[in-house]
């Protein structure tokens, strides 16, 4: 019988991993709930696998985030109407236009016609949908309130969408403007320069030191830009090496929220979807800790899913919410105060759902002021490359006019 490699959440939230014998990853999957086990990832194991590559998954169309949550609000929209879920499922396999996501439907309707739990077949394929996902499907088959739990669902999902276009956007011109500028000096060094550098050789005179620079610049980016290029594809492949790795990621995550203007949008984003999360969580009657240990997997962002993680740990130890968001550092003071009221009132739900949702209109204040935070910046940025193409390139120029004036 083969083995499948597995990783995992037991009941308190904690990590766990190992190998377990199983017919298929299905059957994994099915052992693993079982015993308490919440499976994040079941694929077979390496020590067992055979060598090749599978080409054909380069060709798929992959299932996107848009793709998951139409489905959700279709599957929500027809079991409300009273429509049997096989039936539901088949419908909505017959209009799906993406060919990955109709074929993981047959798959999860096959699942179901075996007698499994919608829960466990949606876990199969957890690639697609999300431990928070799962865990609310889960609640909504335990409380009877799928469809619910499916429209609440399709709005997060939503929301999410929202804030990642926004956060997006807000980076777009940004880098829209450092690639043109980077192009701007990759031209100015390989093609205006070189030019002066003929009307400078036959001067006969000592360069300004200026255009020493400049002049080795350019002739170091003439000579060696195959160098240059591969450098610059070293580090590309370098840096995604590093942010695969969890520590790498940890620090990349924390230093994103550490980047002048664009930082603080990011963490907001971040902060607003933790807060829609853990809202929607409690809402539904998911309990806190298990609450923070689904919601810590919906940030995007391994440095705050690390803080809410420390807030759960918080909370298991006896504490209150406020005493746990208070040592994660990462929110501000009127969100704590709302988070107080919140958990004394018995209403943190609703005040978690305010807290994302004045994150959400910070976030948008920020895209819409944006441009007048960036130019400043990018101002003294072009400002010092044109001076310091016009010290170097026209001072040889104004020295032999000089010259030139004084020999009349």
């Amino acid at each position: 019988m083969p083995s499948f490699a597995y990783t995992g959440r037991d009941a308190s939230g904690a990590t766990v991993q190992g190998v377990l014998d199983g017919a298929t990853a299905d059957a994994v999957n099915m052992a693993l709930f079982g015993r308490g086990i919440t499976p994040l990832d079941v694929r077979p194991n390496a020590s067992e696998a055979k060598g090749g590559v599978d080409l054909s998954s380069w060709f798929k169309q992959k299932i996107k985030h848009e793709d998951v949550a139409l489905f959700t609000r279709q599957l929500n929209t027809l079991l409300k109407a009273g429509v049997p879920i096989m039936r539901a499922l088949a419908g909505l396999q017959e209009s799906a236009t993406n060919p990955t996501m109709k074929t993981l439907i047959g798959e999860v309707r096959n699942d179901l016609d075996s007698g499994r739990e919608l829960t466990v077949c949606f876990a199969r394929h957890n690639s697609v949908f999300t431990p928070f996902y799962i865990a609310m499907v889960r609640v909504g088959e335990m409380t009877g309130q799928l469809e619910d739990i499916l429209l609440r669902l399709f709005h997060h999902l939503e929301f999410q969408q929202f804030m990642r276009n926004q956060v997006k956007s807000a980076l777009r011109y940004p880098m829209f403007v450092v690639i043109a500028m980077a192009i701007a000096i990759l031209v100015v060094n390989l093609m205006v320069i070189p030019a002066f550098a003929k009307v400078f050789s036959g001067f006969g005179t000592e360069l300004p030191f200026m255009t020493r620079i400049l002049l080795g610049f350019s002739n170091f980016m003439v000579n060696y830009w195959h160098l240059i290029i591969g450098g610059i594809v070293a580090a590309i492949f370098g840096f995604k090496a590093w942010i695969g790795t969890p520590k790498g990621k940890y620090d990349w995550d924390r230093i994103k929220l550490r980047i002048p203007i664009a930082g603080k949008i990011i963490e907001k984003a971040t902060l607003a979807r933790f807060a829609s999360s853990f809202a929607l969580a409690s809402r539904s009657g998911v309990p806190i800790i298990q609450a923070m240990n689904v919601v810590a997997e919906t940030v995007d962002n391994a440095y705050i899913s690390d803080k809410v993680n420390g807030m759960r740990t918080t909370v298991e130890r006896g504490e209150s919410v406020l005493r746990a968001a208070i040592q994660a550092r990462v929110f501000t003071p009127v969100v704590l105060q709302m988070i107080a009221v919140g958990e004394e009132s018995g209403m943190l739900d609703e005040m978690m759902g305010e807290v994302s949702d004045m994150y959400q209109r910070e976030v948008e204040y920020e895209l819409k002021t944006l441009s007048a935070q960036i130019e400043p910046i990018l101002i003294v940025f072009l400002g010092a490359l044109v001076l310091i193409l016009a010290l170097g390139i026209f001072l040889p120029i104004w020295d032999l006019g000089k010259v030139s004036m004084g020999k009349k």
